[in-house]
């Protein structure tokens, strides 16, 4: 087995369009640069999906969210200095920064910043190398379950696929197991849950929250 990417050489891939699978506190993360668009065609293609599933994208902190175009309330700020870096995506109004499809319909995108010593790592360097932000999608094809451990994710990244295989950066650390993310929706006046997940909303006890009726 040939010996996994280094940070300098998994930035330098991603550089180039290409794809980076990644552990976070949760499960597994595919990575694409969010400003590509041959990047975000290769990567709806390896997961089998379509531009009206928008992508969230991995972030260092909430430092570079002025400058990528999100509006950040107070109610937003409130919930990264809550939970972040934590197992929590928001979703923000965004101005149209980033490649086709990781937008929602209406320009939102979604936010994450994970506190897991790889994909923290890994964001930071894509930050400071210029290269931007990421994609934080979860290692999977449409339909199965987000790869959770490293043997998993090494399956789904193997060479012999249409792509030609996915490089790992494992950091060191496997992902964490906790449940994907818990997902929040902020565009609006009162946050909506989309998704529950680690992060307790009984934490907040002073933001109203309404739950999204399911599909």
């Amino acid at each position: 087995m040939e010996p996994d990417p280094s940070l300098a050489e998994c930035v330098r891939h991603l550089e180039t369009g290409g794809l980076l699978a990644f552990p976070t506190e949760t499960v597994w993360g595919l990575a694409a640069r969010a400003d590509s668009e041959e990047a975000l065609e290769r990567l709806r293609a390896w997961k089998g999906r379509g531009e009206d599933h928008p992508l969230s994208v991995l972030v260092p902190g909430p430092e570079p969210l002025d400058s990528l175009g999100f509006t950040v309330s107070e109610a937003a700020a409130a919930w990264m200095a809550d939970a972040w870096p934590g197992p929590l995506t928001l979703v923000l109004p965004c101005a149209p920064r980033f490649a086709r499809g990781v937008a929602r319909h209406d320009g939102a995108v979604g936010v994450r910043c994970s506190p897991h010593s790889a994909a923290s790592a890994l964001a930071v360097a894509a930050w400071e190398s210029g290269l931007g932000v990421l994609t934080a999608t979860s290692l999977n094809r449409s339909g199965p379950p987000p790869a959770a451990t490293v043997s998993e994710a090494r399956i789904l990244c193997q060479k012999g696929d249409a792509l030609d295989g996915i490089p790992i950066y494992h950091g060191g650390d496997d992902a964490g197991g906790q449940p994907p993310s818990t997902g929040v929706d902020l565009t609006a006046s009162e946050p909506v849950l989309l998704r529950a997940g680690p992060v307790a909303l009984e934490s907040f006890p002073a933001r109203t929250m309404q739950k999204q009726e399911s599909d």
